[in-house]
């Protein structure tokens, strides 16, 4: 199929809409938006160049997903057919990619497949946890309910990450200080210091020696300092991307000193809520295991779910299946058990989920507080080091003239 940018005028409302569709002739684009409600105005085959910009150009934030399911499930739940409630979206869309992607998923809709269908030709911006609960939603006629829940998830699941986020921006900030007051000694200060040893036929402090032996490196060979750092990122990037180096990741993001219990505590809170999502919205325990195991965005957590979704197939209630993994927290088993003796699973991973955003959110202002002070220690003893190297040998200067 090929795709078209066009300008056409909305039959009900009278407003003229900018966007794409995808259709194999240009009349045949042109049918495809009188059916849809539309009077094409102009029609024009997109080439290979503005495909390129048009996928180089922004990108499709949460925001805007959130924005687009809600507007979503509001017009279906108020009684509008899908491709009416797609082309009113369409309409109040200011992402550019999106407007695309809901074009191509009205296309679809148009041309007899399912909604869940139409959205999985998008994994990059649909995921497997959308797809579930939307084909959930379609199969028991509560789609606009699955569609605000799955809203709702991703409210939480986004203002949890910003959280996270927010707390790792001070230390981020404060580092790069730090590297900016050693440089500026380095190439300042330290040089005058060696030229007044130099002068008067002194030699210099081990410490200060040392200063002065990286900063010419870094003054003569900037280039190779350059380029060593350059391929030792390129060399963690490359490997950071194969499955050792994930898992190596995501083990350090769970055993990391200070950060560990937040990371720990941020996906059991997504493992819950996922859950919580998917089963009361109809979805079958194995496939909700098998999804929340890749919605934790977690390779050593999700090898956890996925070991207890095997003891679950097996027969085994999912609490005693959870129990023995090692980065499921003792309170998730301990919830799901009162949930499977009440018949209300569901509910109690909703107040897992909830035990745990208030935990997290308590553990950033706690780290947000305590990582100030640390932070300042250490700036301190940086740049006390680095004025220890550069004063105390021109106080022995001094000392040794006055002898």
């Amino acid at each position: 199929m090929k795709k078209f940018n066009y300008e056409a005028r909305d039959q009900t409302t009278n407003k003229i809409t900018k966007a794409t569709v995808q259709a194999d002739t240009e009349s045949a684009a042109a049918k495809l938006l009188i059916k849809q409600g539309f009077t094409p105005l102009s029609i024009k085959e997109q080439n290979e160049e503005s495909n390129v910009i048009a996928r180089l150009s922004g990108r499709i934030t949460t925001k805007d997903k959130i924005v687009f399911t809600r507007q979503l499930a509001t017009l279906i739940g108020a009684g509008l057919p899908l491709s009416q409630s797609f082309s009113t979206v369409l309409e109040q869309t200011q992402n550019k990619k999106l407007q695309s992607v809901v074009q191509d998923v009205m296309t679809s809709i148009e041309s007899g497949k399912s909604l869940s269908e139409s959205f999985s030709k998008h994994p990059t911006v649909f995921d497997p946890v959308f797809l579930a609960l939307v084909g959930a939603g379609e199969m028991s006629g509560t789609l606009d309910e699955s569609l605000q829940r799955i809203a709702s998830q991703q409210e939480k699941d986004a203002s949890t990450i910003s959280k996270i986020k927010g707390a790792l921006t001070y230390p981020i900030i404060v580092l790069l200080v730090i590297m900016g007051v050693i440089g500026f000694m380095l190439f300042t200060v330290v040089p005058q210091v060696e030229k007044l040893y130099h002068d008067l036929k002194r030699p210099l402090p081990f410490l200060t020696q040392a200063m002065v032996n990286v900063a010419s490196f870094l003054t003569h060979y900037w280039w190779l300092a350059l380029l060593i750092i350059g391929a030792g990122i390129y060399f963690l990037v490359q490997y950071l991307k194969t499955d050792s180096g994930v898992k190596a990741t995501d083990t350090l993001k769970l055993n990391v000193p200070i950060f560990g219990q937040m990371f720990q505590k941020l996906y059991m809170a997504r493992f819950a809520r996922t859950g919580q999502t998917l089963l009361s919205t109809g979805v079958s325990m194995l496939d909700m295991l098998k999804l929340t195991a890749v919605a934790v965005n977690n390779s050593v957590v999700r090898d956890s779910v996925l070991r207890a979704a095997e003891k679950v197939k097996g027969g085994k209630a999912l609490s005693v299946s959870l129990q023995p993994e090692n980065y499921i927290l003792t309170l998730v088993p301990q919830m799901i058990k009162i949930g499977e003796q009440s018949g209300r699973i569901d509910e109690m991973m909703g107040k897992t989920a909830q035990v745990y955003e208030d935990e997290l959110d308590e553990q950033v202002r706690t780290i947000s507080t305590s990582i100030e002070p640390i932070l300042m220690v250490v700036l301190a003893i940086v740049a006390g080091s680095m004025v220890a190297a550069i004063l105390l040998p021109i106080y022995s200067l001094v000392n040794g003239i006055n002898v």
